[in-house]
């Protein structure tokens, strides 16, 4: 019986067998890791070399300026022959700017002494501005007048030739206009405010202490006295007769005098020809054409150079702006 159990009971189940332990992934992250780190490492590298190059081309492209001398426009008169030089003057009549003594005086000297050169044209567009540098301008081209008789020097006027800008163009030979420009305001002014009765209103104390009598002279936080008041208005006629006098010195007998004609009014391109401020209609391609004979124009505008450009984008001159700011309000001022 035991015979038959034996062969009845059915074969025990094989043990199982232990399970293999998985295969460790640490060295797979450890290359992952070197990877990612290697990766990072190249990025920050290459971000380094781009802005090293950018900067090392940035300083080569500053000093090349600075070396080069790229702030005149169009070609070397030299080379085209006989040309009609040109000068471009925009905007305000100041110390900084297309307008200014530092950058008209210079084109203007250049154009002259170019042997190229016929005739110089000064094409203005310029509501006025400073007496200081529209004087030195005047007198310069007066000089170069008076150095190249053979070489007329005319005057281009766009939209308006007001005031300063007039003060320049009066120093020109001729006077060419467009029949709708506005051209005239022989005038000077000085302008500002006066916050006096605003500080009594909000209870506002002015403390100004000053080692001279007439220091604070013009100062908007303080009552403007009779004796300023009368200072500043000599000075205003003084600088008036001056302007007074380079007009009539300019225009000679093509002057029209008329009881209003300093007295600061403005007229049409059109009617300033029958007052003698101006002597005909003309562009500059007709005045080069029809007037110097010389069709080919060669510009010699004095143009900022590209650190100028960039120093200014970038805001270098913002403590010389608000300086300017501070003293325009007590200067004078043809405009």
């Amino acid at each position: 019986m035991s015979d038959n159990l034996d062969q009845n009971t059915p074969p025990a189940a094989p043990a199982p067998q232990p399970a293999k332990a998985a295969p460790s992934n640490w060295e797979r992250e450890v290359l992952e890791k070197l990877v990612f780190a290697t990766l990072k490492e190249q990025k920050a590298s290459r971000r380094w070399g781009i802005f090293f190059k950018a900067t090392t081309l940035l300083v080569v492209v500053f000093a090349l300026s600075a070396y080069f001398d790229f702030s005149w426009t169009g070609s070397d008169g030299e080379t085209l022959g006989r040309h009609t030089a040109l000068i471009e003057v925009e905007g305000s009549i100041e110390s900084e700017g297309s307008g200014s003594a530092a950058v008209v005086i210079p084109a203007l000297n250049k154009a002259f002494s170019d042997s190229g050169s016929v005739a110089v044209v000064l094409h203005i567009n310029s509501p006025g501005g400073s007496p200081v540098q529209a004087g030195m301008i005047v007198d310069e081209m007066i000089r170069l007048r008076k150095g190249y008789p053979g070489k007329p020097l005319y005057v281009v006027v766009d939209e308006i030739c007001a005031s300063g800008c007039y003060y320049i163009a009066a120093g020109a030979d001729r006077i060419y206009v467009n029949k709708a420009s506005i051209i005239g305001s022989i005038g000077v002014l000085m302008d500002g405010f006066g916050f006096t009765g605003v500080m009594e209103k909000v209870g506002v104390e002015r403390r100004l202490l000053t080692a001279g009598e007439n220091k604070g002279f013009m100062d908007p936080f303080s009552p403007l006295t009779e004796k300023h008041k009368q200072h500043a208005q000599a000075m205003l006629n003084e600088i008036h007769q001056q302007f007074i006098q380079v007009v009539r010195n300019g225009r000679g007998k093509r002057l029209k005098e008329t009881p209003d004609m300093f007295s600061g009014l403005f007229w049409t391109g059109a009617k300033s020809i029958d007052l003698g401020l101006a002597d005909a209609y003309g562009t500059v391609d007709s005045v080069a054409r029809d007037v110097v004979k010389a069709e080919d124009i060669v510009d010699y505008t004095q143009h900022e150079g590209l650190p100028e450009r960039v120093l200014k984008k970038f805001g270098a001159a913002m403590g010389a702006g608000a300086m300017k700011s501070a003293v325009d309000t007590v200067k004078p001022s043809l405009r």
